[in-house]
């Protein structure tokens, strides 16, 4: 279904009515709505507990459906999230304002470990749990933890991702405030790797995503990580990064490692939609690869912006492109010829503060 849907050229972004204005988002489905739902009615614990932690454990669940994983196994939790419990934070804070009084439970349902511990108990696993937000490199750097445990040889597993579930007044508030969400619906409200554009168009998503990350190589494994790279640049502004993002071309350069650029056949751009947030990171694969471009693509023209899930969900492209051997183009984008194969495709990821990070993912 979720590949099915990128062979699509419609992308999934709608409105939503917030409490002064409607806006553009990109909102989970209605039926995988309901299955949430259930889930949070499906244990007493649960009731309270924000979306960004339910998305979680939804997806956690379906990813250990797929492995011959077991609760038994002790395997690292680290899925992480750039906002948190954003919802719930806000309904609390919000009644404390009204009442000068916290509620009971405000404090544990809100606090950013609470994700991993949670999707732990679900799973009923003892191993380690981190949770953490590193922006919206959130997912990759939970993927950079799980290899480094499992590379110790402190862990032979871990679940590693990202969940943002902050589709709210006072987050599209701040994304307005910084004069970089889209202001208008067209045929494609997000205009992510359009270079060209002369306007900001980033709309914000919500969901998440996991992988279950093994040492060496398992009889159902979907892909191999073959080079990692991270970096972190001197801010020019609180939001910004290097008009030639210093910090993607050392991360993208470290994930190479000694392969040739010409070895890598794509590449998934974090490309937010932003005019300089596309454009920097673009200058950037062009130092690192120079003419010779692999092909370019991002998936938040269609999914929006997730914020702390954004990074894993463009590694599931990454993954699904090399199962179909099939590059996912962006509809409005300069045409580009699709590869003769795909064997390497790199994921990039960075947030505010110029945090990158770059996955190599292999066939």
């Amino acid at each position: 279904m979720i590949w099915e849907n990128y062979l699509k050229e419609e992308h999934c972004i709608t409105s939503k009515k917030f409490e002064k204005e409607t806006v553009l988002v990109a909102q989970v489905s209605v039926s995988i709505k309901k299955e949430i739902v259930q889930l949070k009615n499906s244990d007493a614990k649960y009731k309270n507990l924000d979306d960004s932690v339910l998305f979680a454990m939804y997806v956690s669940r379906k990813a250990l459906q797929k492995t011959n994983w077991k609760p038994s196994d002790n395997f690292g939790i680290n899925i992480g999230s750039s906002r948190g419990a954003t919802s719930l934070f806000e309904k609390h804070y919000r009644s404390f304002l009204e009442n000068n009084v916290a509620e009971t439970l405000s404090s544990p349902t809100t606090t950013l470990g609470n994700i991993s511990s949670w999707v732990a108990h679900d799973l009923q696993t003892n191993g380690p749990q981190i949770s953490h937000s590193i922006t919206c490199s959130t997912a990759l750097h939970a993927l950079l933890n799980g290899v480094a445990w499992i590379n110790s040889g402190m862990s032979e597993k871990f679940l590693v991702g990202g969940s943002e579930a902050a589709l709210t007044d006072f987050t599209i508030a701040q994304m307005q405030a910084l004069k970089i969400y889209a202001k208008k619906s067209q045929q494609y409200p997000c205009r992510a790797f359009d270079l060209e554009k002369k306007q900001n168009t980033m709309v914000l998503g919500e969901g998440a995503s996991v992988l279950c990350l093994e040492k060496g190589h398992s009889e159902n494994a979907i892909a191999t990580i073959e080079g990692i790279g991270y970096a972190t640049e001197i801010l020019e502004h609180n939001i910004s990064i290097s008009t030639d993002a210093g910090c993607f071309q050392k991360s993208m350069k470290m994930a190479l490692g000694d392969l040739h650029p010409t070895e890598v056949d794509a590449i998934v751009m974090h490309a937010p939609g932003t005019v300089k947030g596309d454009l920097s990171e673009y200058k950037a694969i062009q130092k690192v690869f120079g003419e010779a471009l692999p092909f370019l693509t991002t998936n938040k023209w269609k999914l929006g912006h997730t914020f702390g899930a954004s990074g894993m969900l463009s590694v599931e492209l990454a993954i699904f492109m090399l199962r179909h051997q099939h590059a996912i183009s962006v509809p409005f984008a300069k045409e580009q010829k699709q590869p003769k194969q795909l064997k390497r495709v790199l994921v990039n990821a960075v947030g505010f503060g110029g945090n990158a990070v770059s996955v190599l993912i292999k066939k």
